[in-house]
């Protein structure tokens, strides 16, 4: 028996943090962590990949940020595309989760 339901699609890319990014020297000064939004514009862009959506218009359903992330860090953004068209995100570090959320695009 066949669905006409479509399917989940899945997409994983890894990201090293530049240690140059512009936005360390404003957060913060002698600590340089990686603000929540840069990990959601990451998000954003591979969603976009994923869904072959445009940029403007997409919305964040929710967003939990677990863990800092330095400069220089490799990181794994899994992305899943649920049947509404929904994208539920992970992203994780070396031994830990460091955010998830969901984005709705436009």
């Amino acid at each position: 028996m066949t669905s006409d339901k479509p399917q989940a699609q899945e997409l994983i890319r890894e990201w090293i943090v530049p240690t140059d990014h512009p936005a360390f020297p404003g957060h913060f000064p002698g600590r340089p962590i990686v603000p929540g939004v840069v990990l959601l514009d990451q998000a954003l862009l591979l969603a976009q990949e994923l869904s072959q959506q445009e940029a403007s218009g997409w919305q964040v359903g929710q967003a939990k940020f677990l863990s800092p992330v330095g400069p220089g860090e490799t990181l794994s953004f899994k992305l899943v595309r649920q049947p509404s068209g929904q994208i539920r995100f992970t992203v994780s570090g070396p031994g830990r989760d460091v955010a998830s959320g969901s984005l709705t695009p436009p």
